[in-house]
């Protein structure tokens, strides 16, 4: 009865999690003014396209062409009857467009991110990609999967917003309200061509890869690609064609990151129990206590495999090169007195420390630790105008950083398969639930600071802010029993080597 109140709970949390939209928090944003359009960004260098002209764009139409006037008016028909519904549609999507699907992408990842309940039996149902709607649904959107889902988004949208641009520099057909004096620019002035549109690539590219990573949502994914489109048509900032030619450009680049995602090796994951049995053996061999899960009945370890997944910015040799020594012998003194330390932390916590264990938490129902990074940044980015391929740059950045901090991070956890604290001494009782996967190194470090240290570059001004939240996110994960300090502390070392892969990338991007 008490694992069913448990299961209802989180359900609970997880639904009531998704009631209010990410989004209602900047509901009331102006549009993007950018400061800089960072015209040269169709030379910038891209994530897995050789060259921005992979997928040609066919030249647009003249803007005294039959083809262009009809376009104009389709754009003045809507002006003439703006909705309420369609002018809130324009305000919305004005503020920008990564933005906007990034934000979409949280609430769909708090809204997956539901471990599956047992069997009958006490065996554990797995998510199939292939039949999404069959119980349970697909995907369970955990921090591995979130990080990787994050990434390939962002590394796609910067790679068809680079092609984009390259294109706009090639074709510099003005937006329609500079052809035209009577279109009303209802979500902005810009010099930037509008040919192909930014906010249809987006549009494109953003759909293909969500349809790909949330089946089940392919419905409301393609309503939310026919709202921004329409809304770009409407405010005057594009017309027909310039946001067809874009959004085919778009759904071409995705083709390219989902056939890499499809062959990343993230199907495998889940491992076998052969290999759950024989992370078991190899620890026993090394005269180790190996971490088990605590459940009843016990749960299969969370994405063991994971640690064999390609990543962006680290082969497979760095992955090994990151891993850190050792934590101490599960037999010596110093893993006693890390046990105790845990005990005697958890005991008697403050309401500070209560404060921000939940703050931190980020778990089931719940945008992920990624997710929280993502919307950090997001704040942040807002603030400084950037255009919309620069946004993507960023957050490509970061989410590629914490892709990798996953992989590394779940290379590691299973590597040494040591056990968390509520194992070795039962009287440790979380304020968080238990993760379901071994204790060394912890996640939470590795990707805050991971994610710290890259955003301490974008926004260097910010960097101690960024290693402050950092350093709390891991904090709170000490101060909810879940870690020892040292998982913390070697969480930390990793996190921030991971960030110079992304640093050293940014550094030769062209976009600095």
């Amino acid at each position: 009865m008490k694992k069913i109140l448990f299961w209802a709970l989180g359900v609970m949390v997880a639904a009531s999690a998704c009631d209010k939209r990410v989004s209602d928090r900047t509901a009331d944003l102006p549009p993007l003014q950018p400061a800089n359009q960072d015209l040269n960004a169709g030379s910038w260098k891209l994530v897995l396209l050789s060259r921005p002209d992979s997928f040609p764009v066919a030249a647009p139409a003249a803007t005294n062409s039959p083809l262009y006037v009809a376009d104009l008016n389709e754009i003045k028909g809507y002006q003439a009857h703006l909705s309420g519904d369609m002018q809130d549609k324009i305000k919305y999507w004005s503020a920008g467009g990564v933005l906007r699907w990034n934000e979409i992408m949280r609430d769909l990842m708090a809204k997956y991110n539901l471990p599956p309940y047992q069997n009958a039996d006490g065996s554990y149902p797995v998510p199939n990609a292939a039949n999404p709607f069959a119980y349970p649904l697909f995907p369970f959107s955990n921090p591995p999967y979130a990080a990787r889902a994050y990434a390939y988004v962002s590394a796609a949208q910067y790679d068809a917003l680079v092609a984009c641009w390259h294109y706009k520099g090639v074709y510099n057909r003005p937006a329609p309200y500079r052809v035209d004096s009577t279109v009303k620019a209802l979500a902005g002035k810009s010099t930037l061509p509008s040919y192909p549109s930014e906010g249809a690539v987006l549009a494109g590219v953003t759909a293909e890869m969500m349809k790909l990573l949330f089946p089940g949502e392919v419905a409301s994914i393609q309503q939310r690609l026919n709202d921004q489109e329409l809304s770009l048509i409407a405010s005057g900032a594009a017309t027909r064609s310039d946001v067809a030619a874009g959004e085919t450009l778009g759904r071409q680049i995705a083709e390219v990151f989902i056939a890499r995602g499809r062959a990343d090796n993230a199907g495998k994951a889940v491992g076998s129990q052969t290999d759950w049995n024989n992370f078991v053996t190899v620890t026993q061999s090394k005269n180790q206590t190996p971490w088990f899960s605590l459940e009843t009945p016990g749960r299969p370890p969370m994405l063991p495999l994971f640690g064999k997944v390609k990543g962006f910015l680290c082969d497979s040799a760095a992955i090994v090169a990151l891993r850190p020594g050792p934590p101490p012998s599960t037999s010596s003194d110093q893993m006693k007195q890390a046990t105790l330390d845990a005990y005697n932390t958890i005991k008697n916590p403050s309401r500070e420390q209560m404060r921000i264990v939940q703050y931190w938490a980020d778990g089931v129902g719940t945008f992920t630790p990624p997710g929280h990074w993502n919307a950090i940044a997001s704040e942040d980015f807002v603030k400084m105008n950037y255009s919309e391929v620069r946004w993507a740059r960023n957050l490509a950045l970061l989410n590629m950083a914490e892709m990798d901090a996953a992989i590394s991070c779940w290379d590691i956890k299973y590597y040494y398969f040591n056990p968390r604290p509520t194992q070795m001494d039962p009287r440790i009782k979380t304020l968080t639930g238990i993760p379901n996967f071994p204790s060394y190194v912890s996640g939470h470090s590795m990707f805050s600071f991971a994610a710290a240290t890259v955003l301490a570059h974008i926004l260097p001004e910010r960097a101690g802010a960024y290693t402050a939240m950092a350093q709390e996110a891991a904090n709170s994960r000490i101060y909810a029993g879940i870690h020892y300090a040292i998982d913390c502390d070697a969480g930390r070392t990793v996190g921030q080597n991971v960030r110079n892969y992304a640093v050293n990338r940014a550094k030769i991007d062209g976009a600095e």
